[in-house]
């Protein structure tokens, strides 16, 4: 028996296509035959062949689903090929892709009528709603997913003409009696720096659109890269252990390989210090704004950002109270955006190119998962259960949290397009229908404590100046800045480790007045050696309109998983937090490529001319990088302390670049 062909047909109704093709298809050739999940194809006997090869010659094809996803493979029995089996398998891909084509999810318009959002969605989210209405606040969470999609959906298909909300001014506001040097618009990672500026001495205002300190994300990180807030002074040793929800002792990355040939299957990737921390976000924020607030910040949560107003004296922000629907203004010195991935602000300065992908992300945590289904000592940083599914690699990640607590996230790598935005809700119906295929659980015995999900944007950076984070007396950071890792870190852990540059070089700023753009953009925390790293999100991307082979992502990241699996266990770990050295980097890409081939076959076929070109721009700008840092790295920082103080005050502008340069040579840890 030899398998002939295998493809995706993208619709959950398995059924349907079963009785399409044992009903209605009509083969090229042979004669079909009713089978339980499909049809077997026989020659017919014309007289011309005794019954024994008969037999040998015949196709069997069949349908199954799984990750509400239909597959379709068909086997050769016997040795003798099939007469012209591979028309018959191009004919059958052909005309099922007439009768089920590719169709992407679009957002419901809400019943203005229903009683609820629950009654509004579950027409077409069904499952979805049956597990949102289980947890509590459920219909304001799932209200709040039904904004997000519908907020990023609008954002992505009107790039070319964004929202205007930053003003330029010639004359400073009167109307506001309110002063601050820093208004922090987004109350998630934007409380950290915002906290760590106020203990500096500075006036601060941090306004958040919803409650303050619910999150709809967990965040995970490790001992050492969390080690640089307690180095700043923002948390003691024992504030750090009083936030742990869960420290696991090793975690696990493995994709499915079942359709990989025997070269491209890799042994499990164990990653111990990866992401092994779970952190209880709401005792995180809270005690972040504790500590804001102590140092004399403010706090206005259940208050909406509308617009700023720039002038050559400070900023001025309109507000509205989310409650009152009272509009309010006030004046900063600077403001800074860290509203992520929906920020207007964000797609204002850099239109349609914001973002160059995405990751819709959904989950939930749970409880009332047995031992027998999986040990909490234990995480899964990457896993997937099968291919390719309805355009889309779903990778699953699961977290040890607060006693009993996991935390599951199921996500995609996702080109930013505005015909198949991507898409939170139709997720979520996924999430609730083949978490069981995942983990062997019952749902409705489990405990649903609160969902998690977001988009986690991507920019696929060449060099460090061409994604704008800064307008005169505007800065960006974390999501709204794509300040991430293209592979598993989010916002909060490239934030994290680059907190210490970001709230220096501010602080400078600050202290010389130097708060035209041309100033702020020193302040990014771009890092080459994370931006050369964009082609691995890239080809875990179907592109939209494309049909890949359904394995051909898990065949990619077993290539490159495997290699680091069978690596020694700091290179992994050197590789995921964002430390790769260029000779690291290189040497696992020619390996990669010695030991799969069709690899840069693959890539040019997912990410084309343009990006393959400006990935070399990006590869050549972390080769100058490194050879910057092999001979600047050992003797600059020396210099710079040896130079006479009074070069600060009499030339700041330059004063910050030679800082920017400094923090440059050696990457955030």
């Amino acid at each position: 028996m030899q398998e002939i062909t295998y493809f995706e047909i993208p619709t959950p109704n398995t059924d349907a296509v079963c009785q399409w093709l044992q009903q209605q298809w009509t083969p090229l050739i042979g004669k079909k035959m009713v089978t339980p999940n499909g049809v077997r194809l026989q020659l017919i006997n014309l007289g011309l062949e005794s019954s024994s090869s008969i037999e040998e010659k015949e196709l069997s094809i069949f349908v199954w689903s799984v990750q509400r996803t239909t597959y379709l493979k068909i086997f050769r029995w016997g040795n003798k090929p099939f007469p012209s089996e591979a028309k018959v398998s191009k004919h059958l891909e052909e005309e099922m892709r007439k009768v089920f084509p590719q169709q992407y999810p679009q957002l419901p318009d809400l019943d203005g009528e229903a009683a609820s959002i629950f009654e509004a969605l579950a027409p077409y989210y069904p499952k979805t709603v049956h597990f949102f209405e289980k947890m509590p606040q459920g219909d304001t969470d799932l209200q709040r997913v039904y904004w997000w999609e519908k907020r990023w959906r609008e954002s992505v298909r009107n790039p070319k003409q964004p929202q205007q909300v930053i003003f330029q001014q010639n004359q400073p506001s009167q109307s506001s009696d309110e002063e601050y040097d820093l208004i922090y618009v987004g109350g998630a990672l934007g409380v950290i720096h915002a906290a760590v500026m106020a203990q500096l001495g500075y006036r601060v205002l941090l306004v958040e659109r919803l409650l303050f300190g619910r999150m709809n994300r967990e965040w995970n990180i490790s001992r050492s890269e969390f080690q640089s807030l307690i180095n700043l002074g923002l948390f003691t040793i024992d504030e750090f252990e009083s936030i742990i929800a869960r420290e696991y002792v090793d975690g696990f990355n493995k994709f499915f390989d079942s359709n990989n040939p025997p070269y491209l299957k890799a042994d499990v990737l164990h990653t111990p210090k990866v992401l092994n921390i779970a952190i209880d976000t709401t005792k995180f924020l809270n005690l972040c704004g504790d500590k804001l607030k102590e140092a004399g910040g403010e706090i206005w949560d259940k208050t909406e950002f509308i617009q700023g107003g720039i002038d050559p004296e400070g900023v001025t922000v309109s507000l509205v109270d989310l409650e009152t629907r009272e509009t309010k203004e006030v004046r900063g010195r600077l403001l800074i955006d860290a509203m992520g991935t929906a920020s207007p602000i964000a797609w204002q300065l850099n239109g349609k190119r914001t973002f160059d992908s995405v990751c819709p992300t959904v989950g939930a945590i749970i409880e009332g998962i047995s031992y027998d289904v999986w040990d909490s000592e234990y995480g899964d940083v990457l896993n997937s259960h099968g291919d390719i599914s309805r355009g889309r690699q779903l990778i699953w990640e699961l977290f040890p949290g607060e006693g009993d607590e996991l935390t599951f996230y199921l996500f995609h790598y996702h080109q930013v397009n505005p015909d198949n935005p991507g898409s939170l809700l139709e997720m979520y119906e996924d999430f609730f229908n083949i978490l069981q295929e995942y983990r062997r659980c019952e749902l409705e015995k489990l405990t649903w404590k609160k969902p998690t999900f977001g988009y986690i944007p991507g920019h696929f950076s060449v060099s460090k100046s061409d994604r704008k984070i800064a307008f005169d007396r505007l800065v960006a950071i974390g999501d709204a800045a794509s300040l991430q890792s293209p592979l598993i870190f989010t916002g909060f852990g490239s934030l994290v480790r680059n907190l210490d540059k970001l709230t220096y070089l501010l602080d400078f700023c600050l202290k010389h007045d130097l708060l035209k753009a041309a100033d702020l953009n020193q302040i990014r925390a771009y890092q080459s050696n994370v931006a050369v790293t964009w082609l691995f999100s890239k080809g875990m991307m179907v592109p939209t309109g494309k049909i890949l082979p359904p394995q051909r992502i898990n065949s990619m990241l077993n290539t490159f998983f495997g290699l680091l699996a069978d690596s020694p266990p700091e290179v992994a770990d050197t590789f995921i937090k964002d430390k790769t050295t260029w000779l690291m980097f290189t040497r696992l890409a020619l390996k990669a490529a010695r030991k799969n081939p069709a690899l840069l076959l693959w890539i040019w076929e997912m990410a084309g001319n343009k990006d393959l070109i400006r990935w070399l721009g990006s590869y050549f700008e972390f080769t100058a990088d490194s050879f910057k840092n092999l001979l600047f790295a050992s003797w600059f920082p020396q210099l710079l302390k040896q130079l006479p103080d009074g070069l600060q005050q009499q030339y700041p502008s330059l004063w910050l670049r030679l800082l920017s340069f400094q923090r440059s040579l050696t990457p955030s840890r």
